[in-house]
């Protein structure tokens, strides 16, 4: 997959695309809001069960539990890791969350696993919260866009973020 500020390209077929609030980097830093120019593999993601049936594709999703959480804080030792914490003192993102965006979610190799600090955390790609509006970062589509993308995803796809 292709993705520019003006869209995304996969297996022949235009996807608008929603991208960071910060544009698209070389140099991305913690809280940025910007997208992460380079290659991602996407390695994992989960899915709400209590929304939407399992999505198809190759890719192996867990059901998205009530504690599950994405470390985003430079100073933690789990930091861009998942974790599972009914609280957690620690800066970090709930991946249960009542607006839709995480009902899919998948997971990106960006400064995973061997996190470096600042070098920016939960990069994912997700369900959009309206067309086009900016992520903190992430690649974000329209629901049905992200499914017919993940039913066709294979282990050797990659994102080129240019």
């Amino acid at each position: 997959m292709v993705v520019t500020r003006w869209g995304a390209r996969f297996m022949g077929r235009r996807f608008p695309v929603s991208i960071g609030r910060g544009g698209m980097t070389d140099d991305k830093c913690e809280g940025d809001g910007a997208t992460p120019r380079g290659i991602w593999r996407l390695v994992g993601g989960k899915y709400r069960s209590d929304r939407v049936t399992h999505p198809d594709g190759m890719m192996c999703l867990d059901p998205i539990a009530p504690d599950d959480i994405w470390s985003d804080d430079p100073s933690d030792t789990s930091y861009n890791h998942p974790l599972r914490a009914a609280s957690y003192p620690m800066s970090h993102e709930k991946l249960h969350m009542t607006a839709r965006l995480y009902d899919v979610v998948l997971y990106s190799d960006w400064n995973f696993p061997n996190a470096v600090p600042l070098r920016g955390s939960a990069i994912f790609v997700h369900q959009w919260r309206k067309p086009r509006h900016p992520t903190a970062g992430c690649l974000a589509f329209a629901p049905k866009d992200l499914r017919w993308i993940l039913a066709r995803w294979t282990p050797q796809s990659r994102i080129f973020v240019r």
